[in-house]
């Protein structure tokens, strides 16, 4: 049970919904209560596919699959990570445009990058040593649906808070999305930073 529980704090922290809600308040802005969880579930779905095959298949799915080092993943997300932080320094919360097509497209930019990326990756390959297949599994849909639970409370408590208290929801969202810049920024060189030590370390 403990292993269990262990297992799912590192997932549950790494998809941060605390975080995850600043990425998207786009949405909450513009979205109903219903749109909004209806969009989530769909792209919890596909995260928790994604995250199954690696648990199950583990560095496979790059030596066999891809064929490619699991350092490459490492440094093309910390890009990525790392332009998503640049937007947010200078463009604030709302900076990933993607988000702002048609409701009926937003599924798949929701799961990636901001639910499917290297750090919730990494822990699903984790999650397939610790665990059976099916363990693991079960594992990520707990978690999953405990984060898009969060998510749909966090834009509910959103919805109700902002007519009464815009001025203050302003203001956390961009204090929020600063800090969220130093995180991802952070993260994302460090990711880059692993990936040449293995690379460099195989030469």
């Amino acid at each position: 049970m403990s292993n269990f529980v262990q297992s799912a704090t590192l997932l549950l922290i790494l998809l941060n919904p605390f975080l995850v809600i600043v990425y998207l308040i786009d949405m909450v802005e513009k979205l109903d209560g219903r749109t909004f969880a209806r969009i989530l579930i769909r792209a919890g779905l596909i995260a928790c596919v994604v995250f199954c095959v690696f648990a199950v298949l583990g560095d496979a799915v790059f030596s066999r699959v891809v064929h490619a080092e699991f350092a490459s993943f490492q440094i093309f997300g910390g890009v990525v990570l790392l332009l998503i932080g640049l937007q947010f320094v200078f463009r604030g919360p709302t900076a990933i445009e993607v988000l702002r097509g048609e409701s009926e497209h937003l599924a798949g930019a929701i799961a990636m990058p901001v639910l499917i990326g290297p750090g919730t990756i990494s822990a699903s390959v984790i999650l397939g040593n610790r665990h059976d297949p099916l363990g693991a599994c079960v594992v990520i849909l707990v978690v999953v649906a405990i984060s898009i639970g969060l998510l749909v409370v966090l834009k509910a408590g959103h919805d109700f808070m902002r007519p009464r208290n815009a001025r203050l929801v302003q203001r956390y969202m961009e204090v929020a999305g600063r800090i969220t810049a130093l995180y991802v920024g952070t993260v994302s060189v460090d990711m880059i930073m692993q990936g040449v030590r293995i690379w460099a370390d195989k030469l």
